[in-house]
């Protein structure tokens, strides 16, 4: 199943809540991936440009990560980028599947 990395950005109102009623989201994050048809890996409270970071698996790029990211933008999150992960096995496959390609390609701008 791919991997998603999410990170995103509490919005102000989202922050006053929380300092108002603490809560930890983890819970609710995941429900939120379950009903979406997925699962979370991990949640992550981050430091710098993000304020959090979730790692989570789904059928397809277009199923699951896509319609909890899609609804939690619906609100109290903000600036969300979601970017698919591999193993490194993974892409070792891919790799060898290129090379076998990439003889016959010419890149743009390259004299024939």
């Amino acid at each position: 199943m791919p991997v998603f990395i999410t990170q995103g950005r509490y919005t102000q109102d989202a922050v006053k809540g929380m300092l108002a009623k603490p809560e930890d989201r983890a819970e609710s994050v995941a429900q939120l991936f379950a009903k979406a048809g997925g699962k979370m890996i991990a949640y992550y409270m981050t430091f710098g440009e993000y304020d959090f970071l979730i790692v989570s698996e789904g059928p397809s790029i277009d199923g699951a990560a896509a319609a909890a990211i899609v609804a939690a933008a619906g609100g109290g999150v903000t600036d969300l980028k979601t970017t698919v992960g591999m193993t490194s096995a993974d892409m070792k496959n891919a790799f060898v599947k290129a090379g076998g390609i990439v003889a016959g390609f010419r890149s743009a701008g390259a004299k024939t």
